[in-house]
C-alpha cells in the first residue's frame, strides 16, 4: 500500500444538541479524513438540520462531509460524498444526480464480487466490514482481513475496513491493508471523550 491509512469517523446512533460541539473536539484531536453523519430513523428535517450545523465544522478543517444513504439530501445539501448500503440506491443513480465530483462510497460487507460491481459502476471507494463485533449495529457478516489485501492489490480504488474497530483491535486490518478505518463507538463512547478516542488513533496511524 502507498498510502498511509486514515481515520473516516461515524456519528454515533444517538445525537443530542452538544453534538457540534463534541465533533469539534474530535476533529481537533488529530487528523480525520472523513466524518459520515449516520441518522438511520430521522425525519429529513432533522437531518439536514444536523447536517448544516456540522458541514462548516468539517469544512474548516479539511475533513470530508458524508451523507449516509440519502443522495437525494445530498445533492440538496452539496455534501462532499453519501455512502449508500447494499439496499440503498444504485450507484449509478447516485452518481447521475450528483455529479463528478461527489464522493460515493459503497458498502460491501464481505463480497469481493459486489465490491468489483460497486468500482465498475463508479464508486469512489469500498466499505468491507464488519471485521470484529460491532457497539453501533447488528453485524452479520465477517470478513478476514486478507479480503483488504486482495483488494488493495488488485485495484487502485481505495477500501475502508469498518465494524467494532478500536484503536487496540485495528492494527491488523492496517496492516491487511485498509485506506481508512471507520469508526464511531471507539471514539464517541472512550471512557476519557472523544479527542482522547481519535488521539488513540492517531497513534496508531501515525508514520
Amino acid at each position: 500500500m502507498t498510502t498511509k491509512c486514515q481515520l473516516y469517523l461515524i456519528s454515533p446512533p444517538d445525537l443530542g444538541d452538544d453534538f457540534p460541539d463534541r465533533l469539534v473536539r474530535a476533529l481537533d484531536a488529530g487528523p480525520v479524513a472523513a466524518f459520515q453523519l449516520r441518522m438511520k430513523d430521522a425525519d429529513d428535517a432533522a437531518i439536514v438540520a444536523m447536517a448544516e450545523r456540522l458541514m462548516p465544522i468539517c469544512a474548516e478543517r479539511d475533513c470530508a462531509f458524508v451523507l449516509n444513504d440519502r443522495v437525494d439530501l445530498a445533492a440538496q445539501l452539496g455534501t462532499d460524498g453519501v455512502h449508500l448500503g447494499r439496499s440503498d440506491s444504485s450507484i449509478k443513480e447516485a452518481r447521475a444526480l450528483l455529479g463528478k465530483d461527489v464522493q460515493i462510497g459503497a458498502t460491501c460487507h464481505d463480497s469481493r464480487h459486489f465490491a468489483m460491481e460497486a468500482g465498475e459502476a463508479g464508486a469512489d471507494y469500498v466499505a468491507f466490514g464488519a471485521f470484529y463485533e460491532s457497539q453501533t449495529k447488528e453485524t452479520v457478516h465477517r470478513p478476514e482481513p486478507e479480503i483488504l489485501t486482495w483488494w488493495s492489490d488488485m485495484f487502485v480504488l481505495p477500501c475502508v475496513a469498518i465494524g467494532g474497530i478500536t484503536a487496540d483491535n485495528a492494527v491488523p486490518l492496517i496492516e491487511a491493508g485498509a485506506d481508512f478505518i471507520a469508526v464511531s463507538s471507539a471514539v464517541w463512547n472512550h471512557p476519557d471523550g472523544e479527542a482522547a478516542g481519535v488521539r488513540a488513533f492517531a497513534a496508531k496511524l501515525g508514520d
